[in-house]
Protein backbone atom coordinates (compact mmCIF):
# COMPACT_ATOMS: atom_id res chain seq x y z
CA UNK A 1 0.00 0.00 0.00
CA UNK A 2 1.55 3.56 -0.59
CA UNK A 3 0.02 5.60 2.01
CA UNK A 4 -1.74 4.29 4.32
CA UNK A 5 -3.65 6.88 5.62
CA UNK A 6 -3.49 8.66 2.34
CA UNK A 7 -7.15 7.87 1.15
CA UNK A 8 -8.51 9.72 4.52
CA UNK A 9 -6.19 12.69 4.39
CA UNK A 10 -5.75 13.94 0.81
CA UNK A 11 -8.76 14.97 -1.01
CA UNK A 12 -8.87 14.21 -4.95
CA UNK A 13 -7.25 16.79 -7.22
CA UNK A 14 -6.69 17.13 -10.32
CA UNK A 15 -5.21 19.65 -13.29
CA UNK A 16 -6.65 22.95 -13.77
CA UNK A 17 -7.89 23.79 -17.23
CA UNK A 18 -5.97 26.48 -19.16
CA UNK A 19 -8.89 29.78 -19.16
CA UNK A 20 -11.75 29.36 -21.63
CA UNK A 21 -10.85 32.51 -23.17
CA UNK A 22 -7.46 31.89 -23.85
CA UNK A 23 -7.38 28.16 -24.84
CA UNK A 24 -10.15 28.41 -28.08
CA UNK A 25 -7.31 30.21 -29.40
CA UNK A 26 -5.16 27.76 -30.06
CA UNK A 27 -5.07 24.01 -30.29
CA UNK A 28 -2.87 23.46 -27.40
CA UNK A 29 -3.87 20.34 -24.58
CA UNK A 30 -6.09 22.64 -22.53
CA UNK A 31 -4.81 21.36 -18.82
CA UNK A 32 -2.08 23.66 -17.00
CA UNK A 33 0.69 21.55 -15.51
CA UNK A 34 0.73 19.04 -12.24
CA UNK A 35 3.38 19.75 -9.88
CA UNK A 36 4.90 15.90 -9.01
CA UNK A 37 4.44 16.33 -5.24
CA UNK A 38 0.58 16.84 -5.24
CA UNK A 39 0.81 13.93 -8.19
CA UNK A 40 2.91 11.75 -5.59
CA UNK A 41 -0.30 12.83 -2.64
CA UNK A 42 -2.30 11.59 -5.22
CA UNK A 43 -0.68 8.40 -6.09
CA UNK A 44 -0.76 7.84 -2.25
CA UNK A 45 -4.40 7.96 -1.78
CA UNK A 46 -4.32 4.03 -3.69
CA UNK A 47 -5.44 1.42 -0.80
CA UNK A 48 -3.77 -1.38 -3.20
CA UNK A 49 -7.17 -3.42 -2.49
CA UNK A 50 -7.10 -7.08 -1.58
CA UNK A 51 -9.00 -7.34 -5.09
CA UNK A 52 -8.15 -4.12 -7.65
CA UNK A 53 -11.07 -3.43 -9.19
CA UNK A 54 -9.78 -0.95 -11.24
CA UNK A 55 -7.88 -4.34 -12.95
CA UNK A 56 -11.24 -5.16 -14.09
CA UNK A 57 -12.13 -1.85 -15.10
CA UNK A 58 -8.92 -1.62 -17.56
CA UNK A 59 -8.70 -3.87 -20.92
CA UNK A 60 -5.24 -3.70 -20.61
CA UNK A 61 -4.93 -5.06 -17.14
CA UNK A 62 -2.85 -2.02 -16.34
CA UNK A 63 -0.92 -2.63 -13.17
CA UNK A 64 -2.35 0.22 -11.64
CA UNK A 65 -1.80 -0.14 -7.93
CA UNK A 66 1.84 -0.61 -8.71
CA UNK A 67 2.73 1.94 -10.14
CA UNK A 68 0.46 4.41 -7.67
CA UNK A 69 3.29 3.36 -4.89
CA UNK A 70 6.00 3.64 -6.75
CA UNK A 71 4.93 7.18 -7.65
CA UNK A 72 4.09 7.36 -4.07
CA UNK A 73 7.15 6.33 -3.35
CA UNK A 74 9.16 9.04 -5.92
CA UNK A 75 10.05 5.84 -7.57
CA UNK A 76 9.25 7.31 -11.01
CA UNK A 77 11.91 5.09 -13.28
CA UNK A 78 10.07 1.86 -11.73
CA UNK A 79 6.52 3.18 -12.22
CA UNK A 80 7.96 4.02 -15.69
CA UNK A 81 8.35 -0.11 -16.04
CA UNK A 82 5.27 -1.14 -14.50
CA UNK A 83 3.27 0.94 -16.59
CA UNK A 84 4.78 -0.07 -19.91
CA UNK A 85 4.76 -3.56 -18.91
CA UNK A 86 1.20 -3.71 -19.97
CA UNK A 87 0.82 -0.56 -22.50
CA UNK A 88 2.43 0.56 -25.68
CA UNK A 89 1.30 3.81 -25.35
CA UNK A 90 0.10 5.18 -21.83
CA UNK A 91 0.55 8.69 -23.44
CA UNK A 92 -2.23 7.83 -26.05
CA UNK A 93 -4.58 6.44 -23.01
CA UNK A 94 -3.33 9.30 -20.42
CA UNK A 95 -5.22 11.81 -22.53
CA UNK A 96 -8.08 10.61 -24.44
CA UNK A 97 -9.13 7.01 -22.44
CA UNK A 98 -12.69 7.77 -20.70
CA UNK A 99 -11.11 5.98 -17.43
CA UNK A 100 -13.09 3.35 -17.06
CA UNK A 101 -10.37 2.47 -14.13
CA UNK A 102 -11.64 5.23 -11.95
CA UNK A 103 -14.80 4.34 -12.40
CA UNK A 104 -14.19 0.76 -10.80
CA UNK A 105 -11.76 2.07 -8.25
CA UNK A 106 -12.73 0.86 -4.69
CA UNK A 107 -12.61 3.88 -3.18
CA UNK A 108 -15.12 5.32 -5.82
CA UNK A 109 -18.09 3.59 -3.83
CA UNK A 110 -18.23 6.49 -1.22
CA UNK A 111 -15.51 8.91 -1.96
CA UNK A 112 -14.03 10.15 -5.26
CA UNK A 113 -11.35 7.63 -6.68
CA UNK A 114 -8.22 7.54 -7.50
CA UNK A 115 -6.54 10.48 -10.14
CA UNK A 116 -5.45 6.98 -11.68
CA UNK A 117 -5.45 8.36 -15.26
CA UNK A 118 -3.13 11.73 -14.00
CA UNK A 119 -1.24 9.46 -12.81
CA UNK A 120 -0.66 7.51 -15.84
CA UNK A 121 0.27 10.57 -17.84
CA UNK A 122 2.20 12.10 -15.84
CA UNK A 123 4.44 8.85 -15.39
CA UNK A 124 5.06 8.71 -19.09
CA UNK A 125 5.87 11.97 -19.37
CA UNK A 126 8.37 11.96 -16.52
CA UNK A 127 9.93 9.06 -18.22
CA UNK A 128 10.05 10.55 -21.62
CA UNK A 129 12.02 13.43 -19.74
CA UNK A 130 14.09 11.61 -17.78
CA UNK A 131 15.30 9.43 -21.23
CA UNK A 132 13.72 6.49 -19.59
CA UNK A 133 11.61 5.16 -22.42
CA UNK A 134 14.26 4.06 -25.58
CA UNK A 135 13.69 1.94 -28.39
CA UNK A 136 13.88 -1.65 -27.90
CA UNK A 137 14.80 -3.33 -31.10
CA UNK A 138 15.22 -6.93 -31.09
CA UNK A 139 17.81 -8.79 -30.35
CA UNK A 140 17.30 -11.69 -33.43
CA UNK A 141 14.96 -11.28 -36.49
CA UNK A 142 12.92 -14.41 -37.74
CA UNK A 143 12.56 -13.27 -41.20
CA UNK A 144 8.88 -13.22 -41.18
CA UNK A 145 7.54 -10.70 -42.45
CA UNK A 146 3.97 -9.17 -41.16
CA UNK A 147 1.49 -6.71 -42.68
CA UNK A 148 -0.45 -4.36 -40.41
CA UNK A 149 -3.04 -2.44 -42.22
CA UNK A 150 -4.49 0.81 -40.27
CA UNK A 151 -1.72 2.68 -38.47
CA UNK A 152 -4.37 3.91 -34.97
CA UNK A 153 -3.90 2.48 -31.71
CA UNK A 154 -4.62 -1.57 -32.61
CA UNK A 155 -2.37 -1.42 -35.33
CA UNK A 156 0.55 0.64 -33.86
CA UNK A 157 0.33 -1.64 -30.88
CA UNK A 158 0.55 -4.54 -33.22
CA UNK A 159 3.42 -3.23 -35.25
CA UNK A 160 5.39 -2.76 -32.18
CA UNK A 161 4.86 -5.95 -30.35
CA UNK A 162 6.01 -7.94 -33.44
CA UNK A 163 8.84 -5.87 -34.57
CA UNK A 164 10.02 -6.48 -30.74
CA UNK A 165 9.52 -10.21 -31.18
CA UNK A 166 11.77 -10.20 -34.00
CA UNK A 167 9.36 -9.93 -37.64
CA UNK A 168 9.64 -7.47 -40.38
CA UNK A 169 6.80 -5.81 -39.64
CA UNK A 170 5.47 -2.94 -42.24
CA UNK A 171 2.45 -1.02 -41.44
CA UNK A 172 0.41 0.55 -44.08
CA UNK A 173 -1.83 3.45 -43.87
CA UNK A 174 -4.17 5.27 -46.59
CA UNK A 175 -3.84 8.85 -45.05
CA UNK A 176 -0.95 11.00 -45.97
CA UNK A 177 0.54 10.77 -42.97
CA UNK A 178 0.50 7.42 -40.21
CA UNK A 179 -1.41 7.95 -36.50
CA UNK A 180 -5.15 6.86 -37.99
CA UNK A 181 -7.46 9.07 -35.80
CA UNK A 182 -5.06 9.81 -33.82
CA UNK A 183 -3.59 12.07 -36.47
CA UNK A 184 -6.41 13.65 -38.36
CA UNK A 185 -9.51 12.52 -36.25
CA UNK A 186 -8.82 13.77 -32.60
CA UNK A 187 -8.45 17.41 -32.05
CA UNK A 188 -4.91 18.35 -30.23
CA UNK A 189 -6.66 20.12 -27.78
CA UNK A 190 -7.29 16.80 -26.57
CA UNK A 191 -4.07 15.12 -27.50
CA UNK A 192 -1.21 17.09 -28.96
CA UNK A 193 0.62 15.55 -32.32
CA UNK A 194 3.76 15.57 -30.87
CA UNK A 195 3.23 12.46 -28.26
CA UNK A 196 2.42 10.53 -31.84
CA UNK A 197 5.39 11.47 -33.57
CA UNK A 198 7.70 10.55 -30.71
CA UNK A 199 6.20 6.82 -30.63
CA UNK A 200 6.39 6.41 -34.57
CA UNK A 201 10.22 7.82 -33.95
CA UNK A 202 10.93 5.02 -31.24
CA UNK A 203 8.86 2.50 -33.64
CA UNK A 204 11.22 3.27 -36.59
CA UNK A 205 14.40 3.01 -34.63
CA UNK A 206 12.93 -0.33 -33.40
CA UNK A 207 12.37 -1.48 -36.78
CA UNK A 208 8.85 -1.16 -38.17
CA UNK A 209 8.24 0.18 -41.73
CA UNK A 210 5.88 2.95 -41.93
CA UNK A 211 3.83 3.69 -45.54
CA UNK A 212 1.56 6.22 -45.60
CA UNK A 213 -0.68 7.11 -48.58
CA UNK A 214 -1.20 3.55 -49.65
CA UNK A 215 -4.57 2.60 -50.08
CA UNK A 216 -4.63 -1.16 -49.61
CA UNK A 217 -6.99 -3.12 -51.59
CA UNK A 218 -6.26 -0.67 -54.18
CA UNK A 219 -2.60 0.25 -54.39
CA UNK A 220 -2.06 -2.86 -53.23
CA UNK A 221 -4.14 -6.16 -54.00
CA UNK A 222 -5.61 -8.22 -51.37
CA UNK A 223 -3.75 -11.50 -53.33
CA UNK A 224 -0.49 -9.69 -53.71
CA UNK A 225 -0.75 -8.71 -49.73
CA UNK A 226 -1.07 -12.17 -48.91
CA UNK A 227 1.51 -13.44 -51.36
CA UNK A 228 3.78 -10.88 -49.94
CA UNK A 229 3.46 -11.47 -46.16
CA UNK A 230 3.76 -14.48 -44.18
CA UNK A 231 1.02 -12.71 -41.84
CA UNK A 232 -1.44 -9.60 -42.28
CA UNK A 233 -3.16 -7.78 -39.16
CA UNK A 234 -6.41 -6.15 -40.29
CA UNK A 235 -6.20 -3.06 -37.82
CA UNK A 236 -8.35 -0.36 -40.07
CA UNK A 237 -11.38 0.65 -37.74
CA UNK A 238 -14.85 1.29 -37.58
CA UNK A 239 -14.86 4.00 -40.11
CA UNK A 240 -18.32 3.34 -42.02
CA UNK A 241 -20.13 6.35 -40.35
CA UNK A 242 -24.41 6.20 -39.00
CA UNK A 243 -25.89 8.67 -41.45
CA UNK A 244 -29.23 10.79 -40.56
CA UNK A 245 -31.16 10.16 -43.86
CA UNK A 246 -33.48 12.60 -43.29
CA UNK A 247 -35.71 15.32 -45.66
CA UNK A 248 -32.99 18.02 -46.54
CA UNK A 249 -30.08 15.60 -45.89
CA UNK A 250 -28.46 17.01 -49.22
CA UNK A 251 -28.60 20.76 -48.54
CA UNK A 252 -25.20 21.86 -48.46
CA UNK A 253 -24.15 22.71 -44.81
CA UNK A 254 -24.54 19.00 -43.55
CA UNK A 255 -21.92 16.96 -43.47
CA UNK A 256 -20.35 14.08 -41.14
CA UNK A 257 -18.22 14.69 -38.30
CA UNK A 258 -15.20 13.03 -40.27
CA UNK A 259 -15.66 15.23 -43.24
CA UNK A 260 -14.92 18.29 -40.35
CA UNK A 261 -12.59 17.02 -38.20
CA UNK A 262 -9.52 16.02 -40.51
CA UNK A 263 -9.20 19.14 -42.47
CA UNK A 264 -10.10 21.15 -38.82
CA UNK A 265 -6.67 19.22 -37.63
CA UNK A 266 -4.71 19.70 -41.05
CA UNK A 267 -5.06 23.69 -40.56
CA UNK A 268 -4.15 23.40 -36.73
CA UNK A 269 -0.76 21.11 -37.77
CA UNK A 270 -0.26 23.84 -40.76
CA UNK A 271 -0.86 21.52 -42.95
CA UNK A 272 -3.99 23.27 -44.61
CA UNK A 273 -3.99 27.04 -45.18
CA UNK A 274 -7.99 27.00 -44.30
CA UNK A 275 -10.52 24.10 -43.82
CA UNK A 276 -13.28 23.67 -46.08
CA UNK A 277 -15.65 23.39 -43.93
CA UNK A 278 -15.48 25.86 -41.38
CA UNK A 279 -17.83 27.03 -38.53
CA UNK A 280 -16.64 30.71 -38.31
CA UNK A 281 -19.70 32.84 -37.73
CA UNK A 282 -21.98 29.91 -38.10
CA UNK A 283 -24.56 28.77 -35.75
CA UNK A 284 -23.78 25.19 -35.40
CA UNK A 285 -25.50 22.20 -34.31
CA UNK A 286 -23.86 19.04 -33.74
CA UNK A 287 -26.01 15.73 -33.74
CA UNK A 288 -24.95 13.18 -31.55
CA UNK A 289 -23.88 13.47 -27.52
CA UNK A 290 -20.69 10.91 -27.29
CA UNK A 291 -16.93 11.84 -27.53
CA UNK A 292 -16.84 12.48 -31.40
CA UNK A 293 -19.70 15.07 -30.68
CA UNK A 294 -17.45 16.75 -28.24
CA UNK A 295 -14.69 17.08 -30.39
CA UNK A 296 -16.91 18.91 -32.94
CA UNK A 297 -18.05 21.37 -29.90
CA UNK A 298 -14.14 21.92 -29.27
CA UNK A 299 -13.40 22.67 -32.60
CA UNK A 300 -16.28 24.49 -33.42
CA UNK A 301 -15.52 27.01 -30.44
CA UNK A 302 -12.15 27.27 -31.75
CA UNK A 303 -12.98 28.49 -35.46
CA UNK A 304 -15.06 30.82 -33.91
CA UNK A 305 -18.93 29.85 -34.20
CA UNK A 306 -21.45 32.22 -33.33
CA UNK A 307 -23.42 29.50 -31.70
CA UNK A 308 -23.02 25.98 -30.94
CA UNK A 309 -25.85 23.70 -29.59
CA UNK A 310 -25.73 20.02 -29.23
CA UNK A 311 -28.48 17.17 -29.82
CA UNK A 312 -28.89 13.97 -27.99
CA UNK A 313 -31.71 11.52 -28.36
CA UNK A 314 -31.32 9.82 -25.29
CA UNK A 315 -32.67 11.77 -22.21
CA UNK A 316 -30.28 13.63 -19.73
CA UNK A 317 -28.13 10.99 -17.63
CA UNK A 318 -28.46 11.74 -14.09
CA UNK A 319 -25.63 12.99 -12.37
CA UNK A 320 -24.09 10.02 -10.13
CA UNK A 321 -24.26 6.48 -10.80
CA UNK A 322 -27.81 4.58 -10.60
CA UNK A 323 -29.06 1.39 -9.76
CA UNK A 324 -29.05 0.61 -13.84
CA UNK A 325 -24.70 0.73 -13.53
CA UNK A 326 -23.74 -0.75 -10.20
CA UNK A 327 -20.63 -0.48 -9.49
CA UNK A 328 -18.04 -1.20 -10.73
CA UNK A 329 -19.21 -0.77 -14.16
CA UNK A 330 -18.51 2.16 -15.98
CA UNK A 331 -21.92 4.06 -15.49
CA UNK A 332 -24.23 6.23 -17.66
CA UNK A 333 -23.80 9.94 -15.79
CA UNK A 334 -23.89 13.46 -17.01
CA UNK A 335 -20.63 14.46 -18.14
CA UNK A 336 -19.04 17.64 -18.87
CA UNK A 337 -16.09 17.60 -21.42
CA UNK A 338 -13.25 20.58 -21.60
CA UNK A 339 -15.39 21.40 -24.85
CA UNK A 340 -18.30 21.81 -22.80
CA UNK A 341 -16.86 24.17 -20.39
CA UNK A 342 -16.25 26.16 -23.27
CA UNK A 343 -19.80 27.23 -23.98
CA UNK A 344 -22.55 26.40 -26.06
CA UNK A 345 -25.71 24.09 -25.39
CA UNK A 346 -26.73 20.48 -24.88
CA UNK A 347 -30.34 19.39 -26.18
CA UNK A 348 -31.44 15.85 -24.99
CA UNK A 349 -34.30 13.77 -25.74
CA UNK A 350 -34.77 15.43 -29.14
CA UNK A 351 -35.01 13.96 -32.59
CA UNK A 352 -34.49 15.79 -35.82
CA UNK A 353 -37.06 15.97 -38.30
CA UNK A 354 -35.70 17.95 -41.33
CA UNK A 355 -33.33 20.36 -42.37
CA UNK A 356 -34.66 23.21 -43.99
CA UNK A 357 -32.89 25.15 -46.62
CA UNK A 358 -33.07 29.26 -47.60
CA UNK A 359 -34.21 30.92 -50.75
CA UNK A 360 -30.95 30.16 -52.31
CA UNK A 361 -30.86 26.06 -51.21
CA UNK A 362 -28.43 26.65 -48.35
CA UNK A 363 -28.68 25.31 -45.01
CA UNK A 364 -30.71 27.49 -42.52
CA UNK A 365 -31.93 25.59 -39.80
CA UNK A 366 -33.49 22.05 -38.20
CA UNK A 367 -36.34 20.63 -37.79
CA UNK A 368 -36.95 19.18 -34.11
CA UNK A 369 -39.20 17.45 -31.46
CA UNK A 370 -39.07 16.69 -28.09
CA UNK A 371 -39.26 12.68 -27.44
CA UNK A 372 -39.48 10.18 -24.94
CA UNK A 373 -39.12 6.22 -24.90
CA UNK A 374 -41.75 4.33 -25.16
CA UNK A 375 -41.05 0.38 -25.17
CA UNK A 376 -37.50 1.20 -26.80
CA UNK A 377 -39.21 3.60 -29.26
CA UNK A 378 -38.75 7.33 -29.57
CA UNK A 379 -42.10 8.65 -30.18
CA UNK A 380 -42.61 12.68 -30.39
CA UNK A 381 -43.94 14.39 -27.80
CA UNK A 382 -46.78 16.60 -29.64
CA UNK A 383 -46.73 20.47 -29.80
CA UNK A 384 -43.06 19.99 -29.41
CA UNK A 385 -41.95 20.92 -32.54
CA UNK A 386 -39.50 24.08 -33.19
CA UNK A 387 -36.96 25.05 -35.46
CA UNK A 388 -33.02 25.65 -34.44
CA UNK A 389 -30.76 27.86 -36.63
CA UNK A 390 -28.11 26.40 -37.92
CA UNK A 391 -25.79 26.94 -41.62
CA UNK A 392 -23.62 24.36 -40.10
CA UNK A 393 -24.66 20.87 -38.85
CA UNK A 394 -22.49 18.25 -37.95
CA UNK A 395 -23.44 14.46 -37.67
CA UNK A 396 -21.58 12.80 -34.83
CA UNK A 397 -23.66 9.43 -34.31
CA UNK A 398 -20.82 7.25 -33.88
CA UNK A 399 -19.72 4.29 -36.73
CA UNK A 400 -21.87 0.83 -37.98
CA UNK A 401 -18.67 -1.02 -38.91
CA UNK A 402 -15.90 -1.35 -41.28
CA UNK A 403 -16.10 -0.12 -44.88
CA UNK A 404 -16.20 -2.78 -47.06
CA UNK A 405 -15.41 -1.80 -50.07
CA UNK A 406 -11.92 -2.21 -51.12
CA UNK A 407 -9.75 -4.60 -49.08
CA UNK A 408 -12.53 -6.77 -46.59
CA UNK A 409 -14.50 -7.28 -50.18
CA UNK A 410 -11.21 -8.97 -52.28
CA UNK A 411 -9.74 -10.52 -49.70
CA UNK A 412 -13.60 -12.08 -49.31
CA UNK A 413 -12.87 -12.32 -45.08
CA UNK A 414 -16.36 -13.67 -43.14
CA UNK A 415 -18.39 -10.99 -41.43
CA UNK A 416 -20.00 -11.80 -38.21
CA UNK A 417 -23.91 -10.86 -37.37
CA UNK A 418 -22.90 -7.43 -36.21
CA UNK A 419 -21.45 -6.59 -39.79
CA UNK A 420 -17.50 -7.01 -38.13
CA UNK A 421 -14.75 -8.77 -39.15
CA UNK A 422 -15.49 -12.31 -37.53
CA UNK A 423 -12.38 -13.61 -35.78
CA UNK A 424 -11.80 -16.64 -33.24
CA UNK A 425 -10.52 -16.36 -29.95
CA UNK A 426 -7.04 -16.12 -31.24
CA UNK A 427 -7.70 -13.14 -33.47
CA UNK A 428 -7.98 -15.30 -36.56
CA UNK A 429 -10.54 -14.22 -39.46
CA UNK A 430 -11.52 -16.53 -42.01
CA UNK A 431 -8.12 -16.74 -43.60
CA UNK A 432 -5.74 -18.71 -42.15
CA UNK A 433 -2.88 -15.89 -42.29
CA UNK A 434 -5.38 -13.08 -41.68
CA UNK A 435 -6.00 -11.51 -38.28
CA UNK A 436 -7.87 -9.10 -37.11
CA UNK A 437 -7.82 -6.48 -34.01
CA UNK A 438 -9.67 -3.62 -32.78
CA UNK A 439 -12.98 -1.77 -34.14
CA UNK A 440 -12.43 -3.38 -37.03
CA UNK A 441 -13.28 -6.70 -35.29
CA UNK A 442 -14.96 -5.45 -32.47
CA UNK A 443 -17.22 -2.56 -33.17
CA UNK A 444 -16.85 1.00 -32.35
CA UNK A 445 -15.16 0.85 -29.09
CA UNK A 446 -12.44 2.44 -26.22
CA UNK A 447 -8.31 3.23 -27.09
CA UNK A 448 -7.67 0.96 -24.47
CA UNK A 449 -9.56 -1.93 -25.66
CA UNK A 450 -7.87 -1.20 -29.10
CA UNK A 451 -4.30 -1.17 -27.65
CA UNK A 452 -5.44 -4.12 -25.73
CA UNK A 453 -6.57 -5.83 -29.20
CA UNK A 454 -3.64 -5.04 -30.92
CA UNK A 455 -1.09 -6.15 -28.20
CA UNK A 456 -3.04 -9.37 -27.88
CA UNK A 457 -3.40 -10.05 -31.89
CA UNK A 458 0.34 -9.81 -32.12
CA UNK A 459 1.05 -12.77 -29.28
CA UNK A 460 -2.05 -14.38 -31.63
CA UNK A 461 0.48 -13.76 -34.65
CA UNK A 462 3.50 -14.72 -33.05
CA UNK A 463 2.16 -17.88 -32.07
CA UNK A 464 1.23 -18.60 -35.95
CA UNK A 465 4.16 -17.78 -37.35
CA UNK A 466 6.59 -19.34 -34.85
CA UNK A 467 4.63 -22.04 -32.81
CA UNK A 468 7.18 -23.40 -30.80
CA UNK A 469 7.46 -20.37 -28.59
CA UNK A 470 5.74 -18.11 -26.23
CA UNK A 471 7.66 -14.79 -26.58
CA UNK A 472 4.18 -12.23 -26.07
CA UNK A 473 2.19 -11.43 -23.48
CA UNK A 474 -1.67 -11.85 -24.42
CA UNK A 475 -3.87 -10.27 -21.92
CA UNK A 476 -7.14 -10.94 -23.80
CA UNK A 477 -9.27 -12.82 -25.89
CA UNK A 478 -12.04 -11.33 -27.81
CA UNK A 479 -14.96 -12.51 -25.73
CA UNK A 480 -13.26 -12.47 -22.76
CA UNK A 481 -15.36 -9.22 -21.46
CA UNK A 482 -18.57 -7.09 -22.63
CA UNK A 483 -18.09 -4.95 -25.70
CA UNK A 484 -18.07 -0.94 -23.95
Amino acid sequence: MADPKGFLTTRRETPKSRPVDIRIMDWREVYEDFASSKLEKQAGRCMDCGIPFCHEGCPLGNLIPEWNTLVWREDWQDASERLHATNNFPEFTGTLCPAPCETACVLGINDDPVTIKRVEISIVDRAWEEGWVTPQPPKTRTGKKVAVVGSGPSGLAAAQQLTRAGHDVVVFERADAIGGLLRYGIPAFKMEKWRLDRRLDQMRAEGTEFRAGVNVGVDITADELRARYDAVVLAGGATAWRDLPITGREIPGVYQAMEFLPPANRVAAGLLESTPISAEGKDVVVIGGGDTGADCVGTAHRQGAASVTQLEIMPRPPESRSGAHPWPTYPMIFRVSSAHEEGGERLYAVNTQEFLADSEGNLRALRLVEVRNEGGKFVPVDGTERELPAQLVLLAMGFVGPQREGLLDSLGVELDARGNVARDKAFRTSLDNVFVAGDMGRGQSLIVWAIAEGRSAAAAVDRFLVPTRDLLPAPIAPTDRPIA
